[in-house]
């Protein structure tokens, strides 16, 4: 199926605006676009309360914005996308409370560090780092809530990674894992990254650039910290939500994901966007496919915490 009329006409008035492709970019001048994204995003719905928390990391902190209603019922780790090298709290805030609005469930933001500044695994290591304060930061005030890993992109591939840290280790327990077009492997030979007409807002050389900066080492691309796909064993994790979309470098390896947690006896609801290219979900107020994502994945939430709870 071709692009969506909004789509095309958006990457339209992108060209003419006479940007240069992102792996032409530094990392300063693509931290740029996100800000003018989120301009294009506008505010979001009211939510009860926004809290803003620092939480301690090997090496420093890193901030974490609680945004929720006022009695949540489930708490959503979410990290953003960006090639681990760009992306940023206030330009994702727009699609927290719409979550948060949609779900009922509070949102905390993780505001992890990026490459190249911070290189593979500190990005890895701050994502679980807010995910057991978080779970900390509930047992503390006696909230008992679900807790639910969620990301898109590289966020996806965070939350992945923090499920499987978390079965590793014995904890926190997570109740579902939200995957948005993760990064799950570093094979940028596959047919989704060949085909020329998934070459968008994402391209192949775009996600090289992005590997490059985040783990220029190619041999620790290899460990399932990296690319989740890699490890040996995903049976007992938690039950999985995996949108992808049809113009996606990342398709087929989101797919592929999810094919393995099947295979693992995981149960996976899944849903693969027509018309959509890479990035459509957080594009909101811009993209009429932000819309059908996020009330896909509301729907998965809804199903599942009904089921958990019943």
């Amino acid at each position: 199926m071709a692009l969506d009329e909004a789509t095309t006409a958006f990457l339209s008035q992108m060209a003419e605006s006479g940007m240069k492709p992102l792996h032409e970019m530094t990392p300063t001048e693509a931290r740029g676009l996100g800000a003018t994204l989120r301009e294009m995003y506008g505010a979001g719905p009211e939510v009860a309360r926004v809290v803003n928390e620092t939480v301690r990391v090997d090496g420093g902190d890193i901030a974490v914005r609680i945004l929720a209603p006022e009695k949540p019922r489930a708490m959503i780790v979410y990290y953003h996308g960006g090639g681990w090298v760009i992306g940023a709290l206030d330009e994702f805030e727009t699609l927290a409370r719409q979550i948060v609005q949609r779900t009922g469930a509070a949102v905390a933001l993780v505001d992890y560090r990026l490459a190249p500044e911070h290189r593979y695994p500190t990005a890895v290591e701050d994502a679980r780092a807010a995910l057991r304060w978080t779970r900390a930061h509930l047992d503390e005030q006696g909230q008992t809530l679900p807790l639910i890993v969620a990301g898109d992109s590289a966020g996806g591939n965070l939350a992945a990674i923090v499920a499987q840290r978390a079965k590793a280790e014995g904890g926190p327990e997570i109740s579902l894992q939200v995957l948005v077009y993760p990064v799950t492997d570093a094979d940028v030979d596959n047919a989704s990254y060949r085909d020329p007409e998934n070459q968008l807002m994402l391209t192949r050389d775009s996600m090289i650039w992005f590997w490059d900066h985040y783990a220029p080492d190619t041999a620790s691309r290899q460990h399932p910290d990296a690319c989740p796909i890699k490890a040996e064993d995903l049976s007992g994790l938690p039950p999985a939500v995996v949108l992808t979309a049809e113009h996606d470098v990342l398709r087929d390896e989101g797919e592929a994901y999810a094919d393995a947690l099947e295979k693992a006896g995981v149960p996976v609801r899944r849903r693969r966007f027509a018309g959509q290219m890479h990035g459509f979900f957080t594009m909101v107020n811009v993209l009429p496919g932000a819309a059908a994502g996020l009330a896909y994945v509301a729907e998965e939430i809804d199903r599942h915490l009904a089921t958990a709870t019943a």
